[in-house]
């Protein structure tokens, strides 16, 4: 997921013995010299079926990498050992642990959503995530709604913690009134309605909804900010390689 997390080796044990791993591109970004300019990331753990359990959105540190990784684990061990085999057991529980976290992290209350009534998808819908060629991707996926905040957990809402929250920004609860809440915060208020979806249906909603990045399929551009370094014996200087939707790579030269 980043360097500071996957190279901890407590971390790469842990997802080695628990999780098989996989990595998939679905953003773009630029690398000008060695610097990465955009694009972003998410981890989603998920059943051996490809549906969602649970969702690291954006850069996180290798502690939080490991205590999100281990409630995973440990919430999945439990709903299996409660559930005894009902599937839709098992999902309610899962959207209930994500509404509880919600509750005692974040300090707001939610009724999660535990059953999932047909739904025709219209991909000519509005509510539905496209690429830049206007192709549908996936639904857009909306969070359960806010009841307002816990009393016991209030507090919570005036941290210092949750209010520099990696994504912080405000939303709002059933009565119009403003509160915040951090990339993770927003994730559990998805997943509370829509935990248990397939990946497939749910990713836009996490890499366009919550982390606000443009889902697209084209290469990553590599750019040199310094081309003078390369100026060839004749004075001109090779333009930075573009590399095209084919894969080839495209240069050229310029003049001084």
């Amino acid at each position: 997921m980043r360097v500071n997390a996957l190279a901890n080796a407590e971390v790469g044990t842990y997802l080695n013995e628990h999780f098989c791993s996989a990595y998939q591109k679905v953003g773009t970004f630029r690398i000008v010299g060695k610097q990465k300019q955009g694009g972003n990331v998410a981890a989603y753990f998920c059943a051996q079926d490809g549906r969602v359990l649970h969702c690291v959105a954006g850069p996180v540190n290798a502690a939080t990498m490991l205590r999100e990784a281990k409630w995973v684990v440990e919430t999945a061990t439990k709903a299996l050992a409660d559930a005894r085999g009902n599937g839709a057991a098992f999902k309610a529980i899962f959207r209930k642990a994500h509404a509880a976290r919600l509750r005692t992290e974040h300090g707001l209350a939610v009724e999660p959503v535990t059953y999932d009534p047909p739904v025709d998808e219209d991909a000519n819908s509005q509510l539905t995530y496209r690429d830049p060629s206007g192709r549908p991707l996936a639904p857009k996926l909306q969070p359960v709604p806010i009841n307002g905040p816990d009393v016991k957990f209030r507090h919570l809402q005036e941290t210092a913690q949750v209010r520099a929250a990696l994504g912080a920004a405000p939303v709002a609860d059933r009565a119009g009134r403003r509160w915040v809440l951090g990339n993770q915060g927003r994730v559990h208020m998805l997943l509370a309605a829509h935990s248990l979806q397939p990946i497939e249906k749910l990713y836009a909603s996490i890499f366009e909804g919550i982390l606000g990045e443009r889902i697209s399929t084209r290469p990553v551009e590599i750019v040199d900010p310094f081309p003078w370094r390369n100026r060839t014996p004749n004075g001109r200087v090779p333009a930075p390689a573009i590399r095209l939707p084919n894969g080839a790579l495209k240069s050229g030269l310029t003049g001084r």
